[in-house]
């Protein structure tokens, strides 16, 4: 069992060259030649297309608007809908076995309350809302996640919005929020830029709960617990 804050930082990268990395690192996982591993990355701009039906038609802007805005779509084999990927995100990818408990929803959960506790160590009181998966500040969304399954690995991941631009979610219906449903935000809007801790602080800190809510998940039947401690 893996009892670890350890994480791979590739940097700043395209999507497609991540994906091509997730997909070996995916294979390599399934056949045991290397262990669970968690990736930390910020990507160009680019809009995703998960596998929900439909999830083109939330993209707003056309051909020559995401030419000018210098931002591709690409589809991927995650679920949910459309996001949007770019600097100023922590996005996290763990390539983990789910073969010991084979709960996908609870897995989902496990990476909601990574963000949840992660955040609240920072000053920032989050949550999940009912039927909408992601990680809230009241109808505000801070973090979007989608995930996919091969063989009981689980891939893809978390986007956490900390500081950048969100003008680019003007692109889309994120997720396939609508405006009575809520708005994106980010943890410099909620917080103020002087009071946001760097990213390599947060990435710390979202490793060790990951971990340490993976493991919980692997050895447990209960749902995932929330940790009230502050840093």
């Amino acid at each position: 069992m893996v009892k670890s804050s350890k994480y791979v930082d590739w940097g700043r990268t395209d999507y497609r060259a991540a994906l091509a990395r997730q997909v070996a690192l995916l294979e390599a996982r399934k056949s045991g030649t290397v262990t669970d591993t968690l990736v930390f990355t910020e990507h160009n701009p680019v809009f995703t297309l998960g596998a929900r039906r439909g999830a083109e038609k939330n993209v707003l802007w056309d051909a020559k608007m995401l030419a000018k805005q210098d931002i591709e779509v690409v589809e991927v084999g995650r679920g949910g809908d459309v996001t949007y990927h770019g600097p100023g995100q922590i996005v996290g990818y763990p390539i983990v076995s789910l073969e010991p408990r084979r709960d996908l929803h609870e897995y989902l959960r496990v990476l909601e309350q990574t963000i949840i506790n992660a955040l609240g160590c920072f000053g920032l009181a989050t949550a999940r809302r009912k039927g909408q998966t992601g990680v809230w500040v009241g109808k505000r969304k801070i973090a979007a996640i989608g995930v996919a399954v091969r063989s009981w690995v689980a891939w893809h991941g978390f986007a956490l919005n900390v500081d950048g631009d969100l003008a680019s979610f003007a692109g889309i219906i994120p997720c396939g929020l609508g405006p009575d449903i809520g708005e994106v935000t980010s943890l410099t809007r909620e917080l103020g830029a002087d009071k946001t801790p760097t990213k390599d602080e947060i990435k710390r800190v979202l490793a060790e709960e990951f971990w340490k809510l993976y493991n919980d998940y692997l050895s447990t039947s209960g749902p995932a617990k929330t940790r009230k401690k502050k840093r």
